[in-house]
């Protein structure tokens, strides 16, 4: 056991903040003034932690003044256990191939959407092509704004979108629910009108939830 002389207690409060912007309660994001509050420390000390993992993209913090865990959570989860691409890839596909239209897994970076997996349909002969790695404000397109609704409620409504980020294309998103430090949704786009395909993309990110959360657990 580990005494309490051979811990850093700024690295513990650092730590603390992970996890209370991981918690349920912290994914729509925390003040400054509620950090310091759930830590029972000053501002300050609060400030100096939050620009430390800032400065290491472990959080962000937005222009509203949350503070929200960011990609660099991810990335270490990444390089340590790649679970997230290997288990949306298999759901992504069979999403793509329902309904024929390119899936993807979106991921929230800062203030922006980065597009993380990308699976296009096996059987169409025309499709949107989407590449790994394409990011837009999160205020722009399905995906992004799946991830902002997912940040106030919590919950994975789906989100539809019309030529936000390209002239005719349609999105169709929702958010990835109940997975500590992700933020994160699935969706659709196609460059016609899209076909009913609300409920499939909210299975498929509930799914994902599913997988994810049965794996850390």
């Amino acid at each position: 056991m580990t005494s309490a002389a051979e811990t850093s207690q700024t690295l513990d409060r650092g730590l603390q903040v992970l996890q209370l912007l991981g918690s349920a309660g912290g994914s729509a994001g925390m003040t400054i003034s509620a950090l310091a509050q759930e830590l029972g420390v000053g501002r300050a000390i609060v400030y100096r932690l939050v620009a430390t993992l800032q400065a290491r993209d472990f959080v962000t913090r937005g222009e509203d003044g949350r503070v929200r865990l960011g990609l660099g959570v991810t990335r270490l989860q990444l390089s340590v256990r790649p679970m997230l691409v290997e288990l949306a890839r298999p759901l992504l596909r069979e999403l793509a191939d329902q309904v024929g239209a390119t899936a993807h897994l979106t991921v929230a970076d800062g203030e922006q959407a980065l597009a993380l997996v990308v699976v296009e349909p096996s059987w169409t002969d025309f499709h949107v092509s989407y590449r790994v790695g394409s990011r837009h404000p999160l205020d722009r397109g399905a995906a992004g704004r799946a991830i902002l609704a997912g940040r106030r409620s919590g919950d994975s409504l789906p989100v539809a979108t019309t030529g936000e980020l390209q002239p005719g294309a349609h999105g169709v998103a929702a958010w990835v629910p109940d997975v500590p430090g992700l933020e994160a949704s699935v969706g659709v786009v196609t460059m016609g009108p899209p076909p009913p395909v609300q409920d499939k993309v909210v299975a498929a990110a509930r799914a994902l939830a599913r997988s994810l959360t049965g794996q850390i657990c």
